[in-house]
């Protein structure tokens, strides 16, 4: 039959499971997560979005024509056919506005921390 631990090492031995469950919990929640844009009546919903380096973004065109999601230089989905999607994983940090190329005064901001 073992022994019982002294209360130091039980104490150490708790620290370290606490330890433990804490850094398992941060780790679950820097896991990337899914952020979608909806396409409807002509806009971009919501029309600024902040996500993180590694989310994924997914647009879904809700309208009867096709439509783009293009922030020069950063990402083009080129068209977007009614009913479909498309998806970015943010890579590049920073401010990007974005627009449809086919309907310019459809405008947008995506924000990558």
């Amino acid at each position: 039959m073992a022994e019982p631990l002294p209360a130091g090492r039980r104490g150490r031995i708790a620290a370290q499971a606490t330890a433990a469950l804490l850094a398992l919990a941060g780790a679950a929640q820097a896991v990337a997560a899914t952020r979608t844009v909806t396409i409807e009546g002509m806009q971009f919903a919501p029309s600024s979005l902040t996500v993180r380096r590694g989310d994924t973004v997914v647009w879904v065109n809700h309208d009867l024509v096709p439509h783009t999601a293009t922030a020069a230089g950063t990402f083009d989905s080129h068209a977007i056919a009614p009913n479909k999607s498309w998806t970015y994983v943010a890579s590049k940090a920073g401010r990007h506005d974005y627009v449809c190329t086919l309907h310019p005064t459809m405008k947008a901001t995506l924000v990558v921390e």
